[in-house]
């Protein structure tokens, strides 16, 4: 990928993949894996450190014999994913205009 990504390009991805169903973290990581080049050893401290900041928690959940640590999103996690879909709307619209070569910003 050319593009690189930051840690809050994948804290939004996070939450909104939480937002829709609470996950466990190999289902998770699939999912984000689908629009980000991301591995599990990135992505677990980014799921402590947003545990710890408040905007998820977690619950283990018994599946084939075996634990499970499933995350949801909490009410300030909601907060944060509605900030950064603002300030990701804004972003694309600019990216947007310096491709197709429109005004300046």
């Amino acid at each position: 990928m050319l593009i690189q990504t930051g840690g809050g390009l994948l804290d939004m991805c996070v939450l909104a993949a939480l937002d829709r169903e609470d996950l466990y973290g190999y289902r998770l990581t699939r999912q984000i894996k689908q629009v980000l080049d991301v591995s599990e050893s990135a992505l677990y401290p980014v799921l402590r450190r947003l545990k710890k900041d408040g905007l998820l928690e977690t619950y283990d959940r018994q599946t084939d014999g075996r634990n499970r640590r499933y995350y949801r999103m909490t009410e300030p996690g909601r907060r944060r994913l509605a900030e950064y879909k603002q300030e990701w709307e804004i972003l694309s619209s600019q990216i947007d205009t310096i491709l197709e070569g429109g005004k300046d910003i």
